[in-house]
């Protein structure tokens, strides 16, 4: 299925909910192996909205981890703080988040 089309609304919500949340993935020295993109997968899929910490890179080397990952995982990107990511992909089967708003 298609992503939703994320309006400036749904991504200050998803903002939000996503402050207090604690990384579920931390990308080590390995880089962006095919275990790491299965476990992104996962936890994409049963959460929708994860953080991703991208440890010991430079600004450079993030821009196009972040950009390899969003397009493995199909996902968007929500937000970049420093070495972390924030994705967001809904789970049409089970959606875990609920837009109150159009």
């Amino acid at each position: 299925m298609t992503q939703i089309k994320l309006t400036t609304e749904h991504i200050k919500f998803l903002k939000a909910r996503a402050h207090h949340l604690d990384p579920v993935l931390i990308l080590g020295d390995k880089g962006v192996t095919e275990n790491f993109i299965k476990e992104a997968k996962n936890a994409i899929a049963h959460h929708e909205l994860i953080k991703i910490k991208l440890a010991g890179r430079d600004r450079d080397e993030r821009e196009s981890i972040t950009d390899e990952i969003v397009t493995a995982l199909n996902a968007s990107l929500i937000q970049k703080i420093g070495a972390t990511i924030i994705l967001f992909k809904r789970n049409h089967e089970d959606p875990k988040i609920i837009f109150n708003f159009k």
